[in-house]
């Protein structure tokens, strides 16, 4: 009987025969080659240079776009409104461009806001009242904190306040202007000694989406307006007694409704002052704002329909050999050959999605495409993760193939499992409530691991898994591709013999 070493080592003499390097080899190289063909041949162009899109203090990429009514606020000090009204309006695009109805989005928002500045991504804590969700508080983009739910009006008003202390910020509400309720408290990330401190309105667009497919969407966005009525603007302990200044942070008042109907803009009148703004405060990438770094890997599909083959030929080639001689496959030559396939074509994936990631990524972004930029740790995890994935999908091909014993049935069976549930969920084919279903309950839910996109309570975007968005968290979706292949595997082991000494001396020769 052979031993353990000697077994691995005949496995590994056998893959390594030029049909089954030169397949592997192919695999790596389409994974590469059509992810940088398009990010190569993929260029941005503007009238003049491309604005850059904004960055928050993490890096990342945000919505900053909002009317803003301000003045200079030093370490210390305060503002106080009452909120007597909030209206909004959505117009429709063409062909229904002259359809305007009056109304809120959900996350519209109007209220107070201490900022650095006016520049696009800058530090910043806002209270606010919305479309749909009450009082909230938010800071720096990603987060958000809930107040008290309802909306407003003349007769039941929403008074809100926001105290600056140092680096800290508390955001306050009430109903009456006299017994106030603590909302949230902020630390943006380096505010300076003066900040700004004033009233702002923004609108995101109104997503909607339209049936493609077999129950598919893809997203249109409606173009909206909102603004917010105050009255009892109090500033404490402004530096200076200069007046307000009025500034769109971000571009406004560009589209035919703000230049012929309603400008963006701010109006005191009577002792009331209205914004009304566009745009959105918030996470950037969640509607189509940029490119995930995963969109590089375009060949995985092709690369993995190519593992699969290999894989499952790897072990059903045994049984077409000696068909007359007993089973020539034990349990230990059919885990030698998993820890063969699963190796080599982890290295393989690590090395194509290795380059692939990191140079396509570098591409896209000097050709002016907008990528949504992720941390370190979150690179490395999609690199190593999908490679996993390929490994862990190799051994479920492998475990079908040697229980199946036929060729075609088990490249058939693999390719539905894993390959077409995959592919048929990454564009907007299905209902959305399907996909998410076929990314939980099959194999195919292991591809989450390249998933870098984050899900926003606060944001209204289309979540669904043809944008990218898996309905599991990555390790999950590994789990569910580990069980199935751990699960067949086992399944396989157990109707092999443990050792069969004539078998593998009959293998080792060939």
């Amino acid at each position: 009987m052979l031993t353990t070493n000697e077994l691995l080592r005949q496995e590994w003499t056998k893959f390594r025969r030029p049909g089954r390097l030169i397949a592997m080899a192919v695999a790596a190289l389409v994974v590469v080659a059509l992810g940088l063909l398009p990010a190569f041949g993929n260029h941005t162009s503007c009238d003049g240079p491309c604005p850059a899109e904004p960055t928050g203090p993490d890096g990342s990429l945000v919505n900053d776009q909002f009317y803003f009514l301000h003045r200079d606020l030093g370490e210390n000090g305060s503002i106080t409104v009452r909120m007597t009204s909030m209206t909004g309006t959505i117009t429709y695009p063409p062909p229904d461009h002259d359809r305007i109805v009056p109304g809120l989005v959900p996350w519209a928002k109007a209220g107070i806001i201490i900022k650095d500045g006016i520049r696009q991504g800058s530090s910043y804590a806002a209270l606010m009242l919305t479309g749909s969700h009450g009082v909230r508080m938010q800071y720096d983009y990603r987060h958000d904190i809930a107040g008290s739910a309802g909306g407003v009006s003349t007769e039941s008003p929403r008074w809100l306040r926001l105290t600056r202390s140092g680096g800290t910020i508390t955001g306050y509400e009430s109903a009456d202007g006299e017994r106030w309720a603590k909302v949230g408290t902020a630390r943006p990330s380096g505010l300076p000694r003066t900040v700004q401190v004033g009233l702002f309105a923004a609108s995101p667009g109104d997503l909607t989406l339209r049936s493609v497919g077999l129950g598919g969407a893809t997203e249109e966005v409606r173009f909206t307006q909102a603004g917010g009525a105050f009255d009892n603007v109090v500033v404490k302990n402004a530096p200076s007694s200069e007046g307000w200044s009025r500034d769109a942070v971000g571009e406004m008042n560009q589209t035919d409704w703000e230049k012929y109907h309603k400008a963006s803009g701010a109006v005191e009148e009577s002792g009331k002052i209205t914004v009304t703004g566009t745009g959105d405060i918030g996470p950037g990438g969640t509607e189509g704002g940029g490119r995930p770094v995963e969109r590089t890997l375009g060949g995985l599909v092709l690369g993995l329909l190519i593992v699969l083959v290999v894989a499952v030929r790897f072990v059903t080639s045994e049984y077409h050999r000696e068909p007359a001689r007993g089973a020539p496959v034990t349990r230990r030559l059919l885990v030698a050959k998993a820890v063969v396939v699963g190796a080599v074509t982890f290295v393989t994936g690590l090395l194509a999605v290795g380059i692939v990631v990191p140079v396509g990524t570098a591409v896209l972004m000097k050709n002016g495409t907008t990528v949504i930029g992720v941390s370190a740790p979150t690179g490395v995890r999609v690199v190593i993760g999908t490679a996993a994935v390929l490994a862990v999908a190799a051994l479920l091909a492998l475990a079908l193939g040697a229980l199946l014993r036929r060729a075609w049935l088990a490249i058939l069976v693999a390719v539905l499992a894993i390959a077409v549930p995959y592919v048929v969920t990454s564009v907007p084919l299905l209902a959305d409530g399907l996909s998410q279903w076929l990314l939980r309950v099959t194999p195919a839910a292991g591809f989450a691991a390249q998933q870098t996109l984050i899900e926003y309570p606060q944001v209204v975007a289309h979540y669904a898994p043809a944008v990218g968005y898996f309905p599991l968290p990555w390790w999950a979706g590994i789990v569910v591709l580990c069980a199935y292949s751990v699960i067949l595997l086992g399944f396989a082991l157990s109707r092999l013999p443990q050792s069969d000494g004539r078998a593998e001396q009959l293998a080792h020769r060939r």
